[in-house]
């Protein structure tokens, strides 16, 4: 188990992406503490995990809460090793820039930078003390790609690649290596699903046939699933991948080529 004795922390944890990595990091040996503002939700993937997880409410958009969240976390543990922040960012998408309402536009990238910034901020003033961490974000490839209707989506996950390269460059003297996952969009995830539906009506297709072009656009022939961007993510946050820092890991199935 690569994880084993590692302590992450996973906002949005009862989403699709939380709640697959949180069960993908504990399967490997880490304590996961479930973080998101429903305890209900939270407790419903604790039990689905049902071993090494916690659940521990907060909103990742009260830099106060996260702070006191984190603290707490590192006081009954002694350690913060792995933070990972994955909580939906209200994204509108369907619509041209030229036609969407001002707030529509600004509410990903907003979301993303305030929420990213609070998290890993707090999960680093911890690893600090300690020598070590690994801070993962997850982006899509609209980062790098855009695409028509995709609103602010793609500008808040290119936002959220230059501040985890800058926090890596600040932090890697202190032992925290900062690594982004970049996928293609699972469709096994619902609100990928909710976003691949938009996307096939407006490009007057079948969700099937939607799902099979971008399939096909791949070198794999093939999106990655929730289980392959979870494995990707215990890859990344294990010391198999120490020397890797202020890096985007490709999980796009080949959609992009690096």
């Amino acid at each position: 188990m690569i994880l084993s004795g590692k302590v992450a922390v996973i906002y949005g944890a009862a989403g699709s992406v939380g709640s697959a990595v949180a069960k993908a990091f504990a399967t490997e040996g880490a304590t996961v503490v479930l973080a998101g503002r429903t305890r209900a939700k939270l407790e419903k993937t604790a039990v689905a995990i049902g071993h090494n997880a916690e659940v521990a409410p907060v909103d990742a958009l009260d830099r106060a809460a996260v702070d006191a969240h984190a603290d707490a976390i590192a006081a009954k543990h002694a350690r913060i090793d792995i933070s990972f922040n994955c909580i939906d960012l209200g994204d509108a998408q369907g619509e041209p820039l030229s036609a969407m309402d001002e707030a529509k536009y600004r509410m990903p990238v907003e979301t993303a930078l305030r929420t990213q910034f609070y998290t890993a901020t707090a999960a680093a003033r911890h690893m600090e003390n300690q020598g070590s961490g690994v801070i993962l974000m997850l982006t899509a490839n609209a980062a790098v790609l855009p695409g028509s209707g995709q609103g602010g989506f793609g500008i808040a996950c290119a936002a959220m690649e230059a501040l985890s390269r800058q926090l890596a460059c600040e932090l890697g003297p202190k032992g925290i290596r900062c690594v982004v996952l970049r996928s293609a969009g699972s469709p096994d995830a619902v609100g990928v699903s909710a976003a691949f539906d938009i996307h096939a009506g407006l490009q007057g297709i079948s969700r099937a046939e939607f799902d099979r072009k971008a399939g096909e656009g791949t070198m794999l022939r093939h999106l990655p699933s929730l289980a392959e961007v979870a494995g990707a993510a215990v890859i990344m946050a294990s010391d198999h991948a120490r020397a890797m820092t202020a890096t985007v890991a490709n999980v796009t199935c080949g959609q992009l080529a690096d």
